[in-house]
């Protein structure tokens, strides 16, 4: 072992550790041990009393001593230490460039398993890739031309920034990078918001084809990255319900489910957003992929819009719900429920008898347990028997951390409403 400052948890807290979890809480620490000034003698104090910098290497142990991995620092998030290695830290920094590259290229040949390199795909899934807070999208544009968008959430990550975006560079063919850390989990690792090109450049609009589906992706202006891959299997399970059928896509962001409904033979198609530029998106997307003469776009509140249906009798064949994340932190759970149940049960009652709700949970918070007990209770306020017939998540791509709930945060039933 070299000489890292060492971090000591209370007695029991390691067991989720050691089930595959990657964070340490700041309450979760009994104490540090680290080399004084001189590099003579190993001192033990409390966490507020260790001088050690954020964003360092530390080496994390169990009160009895027993040995559980490599992480970085940081005093001024609650996540006091994130995990990136299960080795000792003078093995991880002995060589940076070729411990991030390692990790980089990982993430990216099991892509290849699934995906082309002419195909757009999430990249990097921060901690269920092992590289905590780094999100890494590929959108290869119609032209064959690779940009990526990357996400800096956490200090575990910026700290090594040059090293991941040479790493990228070298294992892609890239066009560009665009930045997008302008979320406010920065905040609170206690980092600036950074967006803009970091490498290359480009359009700031790319337009990219989905299983045949052409979309123009918005990286800089767009939610998040500009476009959820994370639902590119979905939508292409739900499009195979809606020939010949009347369908409503809720909360249709930029319009894709709606255009996967589209090309899969509804006869009409309702795409329902509140923010006037993602319908602006819906509109050049349908007009890209010739759909406009069946998809239809309402600027309205769904919540609002969902009301107003039931009030005047509308029916719809096949309904899409795929709203934001209602449960931003574990504080809004219960709030959350009402809010997709609410949304549940006026979809079901909308549905005719047999029709298809393909319904979805983005939170990390609400997850799969609390979602599917929230479906059973709007179906009973609904009055409707529901059939549940497949329990989907997110595509290949998003790869799930066993130990880490939180990566498996996508939920999407596809549900038959009688």
């Amino acid at each position: 072992m070299g000489n890292y400052t060492r971090i000591f948890l209370n007695a029991k807290e390691e067991c989720e550790i050691v089930q595959g979890f990657p964070w340490v809480f700041d309450n979760e620490i009994l104490h540090v041990k680290y080399l004084d000034a001189d590099g003579g003698a190993w001192k033990t104090a409390e966490l507020v009393e260790c001088a050690v910098a954020d964003g360092s290497g530390i080496e994390l142990f169990t009160k009895a001593g027993r040995f559980l991995g490599t992480g970085i620092i940081n005093k001024k998030s609650k996540i006091i230490v994130r995990l990136i290695s299960h080795e000792h830290a003078d093995k991880v920094f002995e060589n940076t460039k070729s411990f991030i590259e390692k990790k980089v290229c990982d993430a990216v040949n099991i892509r290849r398993v699934n995906y082309k390199d002419s195909e757009s795909c999430r990249l990097i899934f921060a901690e269920a890739d092992l590289l905590p807070g780094l999100i890494v999208e590929r959108f290869v544009d119609v032209g064959g031309l690779t940009y990526l968008v990357v996400q800096f959430h956490a200090l575990a990550c910026e700290v090594f920034r040059k090293e991941i975006v040479n790493a990228l560079v070298k294992a892609c063919s890239v066009q560009g990078i665009y930045e997008r850390s302008d979320a406010a989990i920065r905040e609170k690792e206690g980092l600036a918001e950074k967006s803009g090109w970091i490498y290359g450049g480009g359009d700031e609009t790319i337009l990219i084809n989905e299983n045949g589906m052409l979309f123009y992706v918005d990286v800089a202006h767009g939610q998040k990255t500009g476009f959820f891959l994370d639902q590119k299997d979905n939508r292409k399970a739900a499009a195979a319900f809606c020939r010949g059928k009347r369908v409503l896509d809720a909360f249709a962001h930029t319009g894709a489910f709606a255009l996967y409904a589209a090309a899969g033979g509804a006869k009409e198609v309702i795409a329902a957003e509140i923010s006037e530029a993602a319908v602006a998106m819906i509109k050049k997307n349908s007009t890209v992929n010739k759909a406009g003469g069946v998809v239809k776009t309402v600027c309205m509140d769904v919540f609002t819009l969902l009301k107003e249906y039931e009030a005047s009798g509308e029916k719809f064949d096949v309904i899409i719900l795929d709203p934001p994340a209602f449960a931003k932190s574990a504080k809004s759970i219960q709030k959350a429920y009402g809010g997709y149940k609410e949304i549940n049960v006026r979809a079901m009652r909308l549905l005719r008898d047999g029709g298809i709700l393909v319904t979805c949970s983005c939170s990390t918070f609400f997850d799969a347990p609390t979602f599917y007990d929230m479906l059973m209770h709007a179906a009973r306020d609904s009055h409707r028997r529901v059939q549940i017939l497949a329990k989907r998540g997110a595509s290949f791509d998003h790869p799930v951390l066993l130990g880490y709930e939180r990566s498996e945060y996508l939920k999407c039933a596809i549900a038959r409403v009688l």
